[in-house]
Parts: structure tokens; sequence; C-alpha cells
């Protein structure tokens, strides 16, 4: 009876497997498709688009033509410089910030989580209107110009992508044993010091997975990209791949070639780093 019992016991643990592997597979199928419909498309003409008849994927000129229609490599650079520089200011005031919130009891602290994620709940587009009246009032009044400049869009970014990467980084800190700084202090560091030589290096994990957090969703931002822009000297490249839509005749061969080569950058970012980047969201997420 209990090997009877036993075997319908992993009979049913079997079936029970296989839908859980069946439904994981429906969703990567759900979730690769676009992407290889992405490539695909990117080597087919305009006019094989344009009527379904699918060929044989062998264009590759759509990859030199990309190219030459758009200045797409100075939407690359932007895009580079403009990410870059919202990943280092972003992240060094989230690792302060973190840090502080996760060692000082101060008022408010024991609510600030909540209250990092509550800023979350609220959509980007409520701000467009008034960030952007904003940035006028101040080139009107103090003269200084944010509209159309790298450090108006870094600005931008950095204060949406703050409140997240603290919460992260809150709770990977969290989890480092607080013996290491004082047997720094002993040793002869300051605070700032022990958390400079000791927190710091362990927080390595943590800090690179918050980094790339950041970047992907800077490089990935269009609506505030598309109206703080005015020209192509300072815009990103979402917005350069907006303009195959509409101003270059729906060129949708020459759109998924353009994104292709965006995605790449993505891609090797997230493969090269990604032990570090689910370890890090890991510990912050089950330690915040």
């Amino acid at each position: 009876m209990k090997t009877h019992g036993l075997n319908k016991y992993n009979r049913r643990k079997k079936r029970i497997n296989l839908l859980a592997n069946a439904v994981v597979g429906i969703f990567v199928v759900f979730a690769v498709a676009p992407i290889i419909w992405m490539i695909v498309t990117s080597l087919m003409t305009q006019g094989e688009i344009a009527t379904g008849k699918l060929g044989v994927p062998r264009h590759f000129e759509n990859y030199v033509m990309m190219w030459k229609n758009v200045n797409f490599f100075q939407y690359f650079r932007n895009s580079v410089i403009v990410c870059s520089l919202t990943t280092i200011v972003a992240l060094s005031i989230a690792t302060l910030a973190g840090y502080a919130v996760s060692r000082y009891n101060f008022p408010g602290s024991g609510i600030f989580g909540a209250t990092v994620l509550a800023t979350q709940m609220v959509p980007g587009i409520m701000f467009l209107l008034p960030l952007y009246l904003l940035f006028i009032r101040v080139q009107e009044t103090l003269g200084i110009r944010l509209i159309n400049t790298y450090p108006g869009i870094v600005i931008v970014y950095s204060a949406f992508f703050i409140p997240f990467s603290i919460w992260i980084l809150r709770g990977f800190f969290a989890s480092i044993p607080i013996e290491l700084e004082e047997a720094a202090i002993i040793d002869g560091c300051s605070k700032f010091g022990a958390f400079v030589r000791v927190i710091l290096p362990v927080s390595k994990v943590g800090l690179i997975a918050t980094g790339i957090y950041i970047f992907l969703m800077a490089w990935d931002e269009l609506l505030f990209a598309w109206v703080l822009t005015t020209s192509a000297d300072v815009a990103t490249i979402p917005v350069g791949i907006r303009l195959y839509v509409g101003n270059y005749q729906n060129r949708y061969d020459l759109l998924m070639a353009a994104g292709c080569v965006t995605t790449l950058p993505v891609l090797i970012i997230f493969f090269s780093l990604q032990k570090q980047f689910i370890t890090g969201m890991t510990a912050g997420a089950v330690k915040g």
C-alpha cells in the first residue's frame, strides 16, 4: 500500500512538473518571439514587410542604410553619455542615502522605505508638464538652460531612478554585519574611511546590480527624452529610432535594424554581469 501511494504521488508530481514546464515554455516563447521577429524583419525589404510576403532574411544593407538615413551614431553617442552620467550621479547619491538609511535611526526612518516605494506608484507622465514649465522658469529666472541639454536630462533621469535605487541598496547594506565597520574603526579608520575601505568593496555586487538597473532604465526611456530634447545634438537613441516612423516614410525595415543595434549593448552588459545583477537584486529584495 505504501509503495502504491508513493508511486501515485510521484506520478502526480511528475504531471505537475510537466504542466509547470509547459506554462514556463509558453511564457518563454511569448518573450523571445518578438526579439526573433525583430531580427528577421531587420533583414527584409520594406516591400516584403508591407505585403506580408516573408522571404529569406538576407538584406544586410538595412544596417548600412540605417546609419545613413539618420545620424544614428550621434543618437547612440548621446545615449551613452546621458546614461553613463545618470548612472554615476544616481548611483553615487543612492549609495550614500542607502547606507545612511540602513545604519542610522532618524525621525521618519521607519516609514522611509514605504515613502520611497510610494514615489514609484505615480505615473511619470504626471510630472512631464510641471517639469517642463519648471525648466522654462529656471531658464527665465536664473538664466540656466536645462531643456535640450545633457544636464537637464541627467537631472530628470537621476531623480526618477534614485528612489528605487536607494531601496535596493538599503537592503544590501543592511545585510552587511556592522561588526566589519566596528573592526575597521578600532584599527584606526574613521566612519567614512570604514565605509569607503570596507563597506563599498563588500557591496560590489549590489552596486553593480543597481548600476545596471539605472543604466538600462535610462537607455530605454523615450517620453521625457522626446519632450526635453529639441535637436539631434542631445537626443538619445529612443528619439532617433522614433524618427524612422513618419519622418522617413515608415521605414520599418530600418526601424527593426536600429532596434537590433540598440538592443545589442544592453544584451552584452546584462549577460556579462548577469550573475552580479541577479545576486544583488535578490539580496536587496530579501533584506529590504
